[in-house]
C-alpha cells in the first residue's frame, strides 16, 4: 500500500492541493476562514499563498513529468554519485577491515574473544546521533583528536574534515566504517567457525604456509558471508541518512560535497530541508532509486555465481 501510494504521488501535480488540504487554506463566505484555521493552525504554516488561493485548480496528475524533472535535475545527479562513491567506500574498506579482524579473532585466547568481539559490535549498538557526536569530537578541525594524533605528528597541516570538500564524504564513509565493521566481522567469524577442521589439518599436514590457507581454504569458504555483507552495505548505503545528517544537518555540506539521495530527497520534501514541500518530486525520486539499487544487487549476486563457478 505504501509503494502503491508512492507512485500515486509521484505522478501527481506539484501545485495540486488535495481536498484536507483545501480545507485549510483560506477559504470565503460563511464562517469567513483563514489560512491559519482548521489542521493547519498546529502547523502554523499555508499551503498555498494567498494571491493564488483564487486560481483555477490545477490538474491533479502531470504523468511522468516529475520523473522528468528529477532525472534532469543536476542536484539529484550530485546526490547519486555521492551515494555511489559512499557505498563503494564503505564495501572496500569494511569488508576487508572486518575480514581480517575476525581472522585476527580466531587466534586470540578464548576469554579475550568475547571482550574483543563486544568492543567491536558496540558502535553498531550504540545511536547514530551518539556516533555522530563522537565522531564531531574525532574530526573537529585542528583540535580534532584524528589531526592531534595522526595528522600533525607526520608534519602535516591540520585537516578540516568537515569543511573541507575534499574530505566530507571520505568522512561519511569512515563513520560507516566504524559503525557496521563490527557486525560484519561477527557474520566472518561466524563463517569461519563452521568451516571443518579437517580442512585446516590436512593444510598443515601439507606444508601450506598460513596466507595460503588464508587464500586457499577461509576466504573460499566465506565467500557466501562476503556477499551478504556486500548486500547489507549496499542498501544500507542507499538508505543511509541519520549519519549524515547528524555529522552535515541535513545540508550535505560543503559545495554539496557530503550530499546523499535520501538527504537531498528530505531537502526537497520537508522544510527542515529546502522548506520546497515537493512531495511529487520526492516520491518519484525515491522510485527512481529503487530500479538502481535493484541493479547494484543484480550484479552483487551475479558476480558471486560468476566467481563461484571459477
Amino acid at each position: 500500500m505504501p509503494l502503491g501510494l508512492s507512485v500515486d504521488l509521484a505522478l501527481q501535480h506539484p501545485d495540486y492541493v488535495p481536498g484536507y488540504r483545501e480545507d485549510a487554506a483560506p477559504q470565503g463566505g460563511e464562517g469567513g476562514g483563514s489560512a491559519t484555521s482548521g489542521s493547519a493552525d498546529w502547523l502554523n504554516v499555508s499551503w498555498e499563498p494567498e494571491e493564488e488561493a483564487a486560481n483555477e485548480p490545477v490538474e491533479k496528475y502531470v504523468g511522468f513529468g516529475n520523473f522528468s524533472y528529477v532525472l534532469g535535475d543536476p542536484k539529484f545527479h550530485k546526490a547519486l554519485g555521492n551515494t555511489a562513491l559512499y557505498v563503494l567506500g564503505t564495501i572496500g574498506i569494511a569488508l576487508p577491515l572486518a575480514f581480517f579482524l575476525a581472522h585476527f579473532l580466531r587466534q586470540v585466547p578464548g576469554r579475550m574473544r568475547p571482550v574483543l568481539s563486544f568492543l567491536l559490535l558496540l558502535p553498531g549498538l550504540c545511536l547514530s546521533g551518539v556516533l555522530a557526536t563522537l565522531f564531531q569530537l574525532f574530526f573537529h578541525g585542528r583540535e580534532g583528536a584524528l589531526n592531534q594524533w595522526f595528522v600533525v605528528p607526520m608534519g602535516f597541516e591540520p585537516i578540516n574534515w568537515l569543511l573541507d570538500p575534499s574530505f566530507v564524504l571520505p568522512a561519511l564513509v569512515l563513520q560507516a566504517v566504524w559503525r557496521w565493521a563490527g557486525f560484519i566481522v561477527l557474520f566472518f567469524l561466524c563463517g569461519m567457525e563452521a568451516i571443518p577442521k579437517a580442512y585446516y589439518e590436512a593444510a598443515r599436514v601439507e606444508g601450506a604456509g598460513a596466507w595460503r590457507v588464508l587464500r586457499t581454504i577461509t576466504f573460499p569458504a566465506v565467500r557466501h558471508v562476503t556477499v551478504f555483507a556486500a548486500v547489507f552495505l549496499v542498501i544500507d548505503g542507499f538508505a543511509s541518512f541519520s549519519g549524515a545528517y547528524n555529522l552535515l544537518g541535513g545540508s550535505g555540506g560543503i559545495l554539496d560535497s557530503g550530499l546523499l539521495l535520501v538527504t537531498y530527497l528530505y531537502q526537497v520534501a520537508f522544510p527542515g530541508g529546502s522548506g520546497q514541500f515537493d512531495f511529487p518530486a520526492a516520491a518519484a525520486m525515491s522510485l527512481l532509486v529503487v530500479p538502481l539499487t535493484a541493479l547494484v544487487l543484480f550484479l552483487v549476486l551475479f558476480g558471486r555465481n560468476r566467481f563461484s563457478r571459477t
